[in-house]
């Protein structure tokens, strides 16, 4: 939580960014470390949609950027925002996973090419949109797996993505805890499953056997 706030902190102090944070009930001190590195600290059920939903719905700005606690912003990364949203409606980051693998820049260099070619974005690469069309789109669907996907399936109906080459380091803790090619045929497996129809809540169970 701290790795990703404190960045952002110039930024908050010039108020050029408004930071909201929404805590799923957490058992730890995130709260109380977020705080004073927050314009506001709100709370919700455990739901990662429904956290960034609420977020969304308290914030003021004409422009969003959904970042998950264990992801960091490139520098300069307001300003590439900025611009990239005078054109473009919506967008997203390349991303970094950063961890003890050695697969790692593979899988990372895997999961940028892949958005790229099919204009779809997953959570920890940063998205960003315009608030208008967030809310055009209805938001984050409120499903325990794939809202990801499927905002980015709405989203690019009205407008390709901004695919910035600037990279988020997130952490590749799940790559390296459950291995690189183990995980890779998980997430594929998942998503080819949700392509063909299977429900979030059924692949949520999936996932978690998984592991």
């Amino acid at each position: 939580m701290k790795v990703a706030l404190t960045p952002l902190q110039p930024l908050r102090y010039a108020k050029i960014i408004e930071v909201i944070v929404v805590d799923g009930e957490s058992a730890d001190n995130s709260v109380q470390i977020a705080q004073p590195l927050a314009d506001l600290v709100l709370s919700s059920t455990p739901s990662r949609a429904l956290q960034m939903n609420v977020g969304a719905q308290h914030a003021c700005a004409p422009a969003l950027l959904f970042l998950h606690a264990d992801t960091r912003l490139p520098e300069g990364a307001v300003e590439q925002v900025t611009q990239a949203l005078n054109v473009y409606a919506w967008g997203r980051f390349e991303i970094k996973l950063a961890g003890r693998s050695r697969w790692l820049p593979i899988v990372s260099w895997m999961m940028n090419q892949r958005s790229r070619l099919t204009h779809i974005a997953t959570g920890d690469q940063g998205m960003f949109m315009r608030a208008s069309i967030f809310q055009e789109a209805g938001g984050f669907p409120e499903q325990p797996l794939m809202e990801d996907i499927e905002l980015s399936k709405r989203l690019k109906k009205c407008s390709p993505p901004a695919c910035l080459r600037a990279k988020v380091i997130s952490s590749g803790r799940r790559w390296d805890e459950f291995g690189a090619w183990k995980t890779i045929r998980l997430m594929w497996r998942l998503r080819y499953r949700y392509w063909r129809g299977v429900s979030a809540t059924q692949l949520v169970k999936e996932y978690r056997d998984a592991r």
